[in-house]
């Protein structure tokens, strides 16, 4: 939503540099290497050390899902530039149907039913969601073919998302390696490789497609220039290194301390937030369609994670389906991951 001056005499622009955001969120995921060795002194230094650092491994297993974690972070990031905030956050949900998908072709399991059911209706909250994009008005920089093409995005990179996934839990989780210090190392990979890849970058000639005044793939000069003229750009995109490594941290901390179904139902709510956001800022306009489109993908999500359990768990009839589920879910893990790794295969 930003717009300031570039380098040279050209007039002012829109602050489109989605690489360079993609940099700076490998820059909040770097961060949490700083923050688990900050955590392991403080833990070693402590009368009883508590915290497992996990098994010593090779740092390049962490190279090919931090490429996926490039390529669609960056892919997202094009992507927001063509549609609003709230659809590049529903449509994220996508990424269950390809990790189910993968998980089934390439790690071996099998998915419960709930589980299959949870993507198929995942799918039709998707559809949905692309209606309610087709059928709304939208302002001039936002077009019809504009936001179709960065829904369309949106779900590409969810299939390559759930390709890092299943590198993770294939190659990654089972050798034991903290969290902060995968998500870490992940970071480190992603920044190191992006910030060389904006060189290149900033001489690709891709004409229309992009919005900086050069019309090339990546103008950093331009958005260093753009940051100088508005402080509020700095100001944002250091909100958003923050917030990643936060999140990262935060999620990671759910995840160990409560479960991994909470961890999805607040990140359930991150989408609601941003939804609501969005429009009392005035960027959107509320859609009937987009509402049913979001309560679908919630519950298709709930589904897909389990979260029926515990309700169903209630009724005498289905208490015994329920825990057959449970133990069927586990034997999964066990056999993926190894004993001891339940929270980081929860995790993915």
């Amino acid at each position: 939503m930003f717009s300031a001056r570039g380098c040279r005499d050209d007039p002012e622009h829109g602050f489109s540099h989605p690489f360079v955001q993609a940099v700076g969120m490998f820059l909040g995921e770097f961060s949490c290497l700083a923050v688990f060795y900050i955590l392991l002194c403080h833990d070693r230094r402590s009368p009883e050390p508590k915290m497992n650092p996990g098994q010593s491994f090779n740092p390049l297993l962490f190279f090919p899902p931090a490429m996926c974690d490039m390529t669609a972070t960056s892919i997202m990031y094009v992507a927001l530039n063509m549609t609003s905030a709230s659809s590049f956050q529903m449509l994220r949900g996508a990424v269950i149907i390809f990790t189910g998908l993968l998980s089934v072709a390439f790690l071996g399991r099998r998915l419960l039913a709930s589980q299959w059911i949870g993507i198929l209706i995942t799918i039709l909250g998707l559809v949905i969601v692309g209606l309610a994009d087709f059928f709304s008005g939208h302002k001039d920089e936002h077009k019809l073919s504009d936001v179709i093409t960065g829904d369309l995005l949106i779900v590409l990179a969810q299939v390559i998302v759930s390709v890092q996934m299943v590198l993770e839990e294939k190659f990654v989780y089972k050798h034991d390696v903290h969290p902060l210090r995968a998500v870490g190392t992940e970071g480190f990979f992603g920044f190191f490789v992006l910030s060389l890849l904006l060189i290149p970058m900033y001489f690709i000639h891709v004409g229309n497609f992009s919005d900086n005044p050069r019309q090339v793939l990546e103008d950093a000069l331009d958005a260093f220039c753009q940051i100088g003229h508005q402080p509020l750009i700095l100001l944002a995109l250091l909100g958003n290194t923050v917030s990643i490594a936060f999140f990262n941290f935060a999620g990671i901390s759910v995840t160990k301390e409560i479960s991994a179904t909470t961890r999805m139902v607040l990140d359930s709510l991150r989408t609601l937030v941003i939804w609501v956001v969005s429009m009392a800022l005035g960027w959107e306009q509320f859609h009937g369609l987009q509402v049913l489109g979001f309560l679908v993908l919630l519950l298709g999500t709930a589904l897909y994670n389990g979260l029926h359990r515990p309700l169903l768990a209630r009724i005498p009839c289905c208490a015994g389906m329920v825990n057959q589920e449970e133990e069927s879910s586990a034997g999964e893990r066990e056999r993926l991951l190894g004993e001891g790794r339940v929270q980081a295969g929860d995790e993915s």
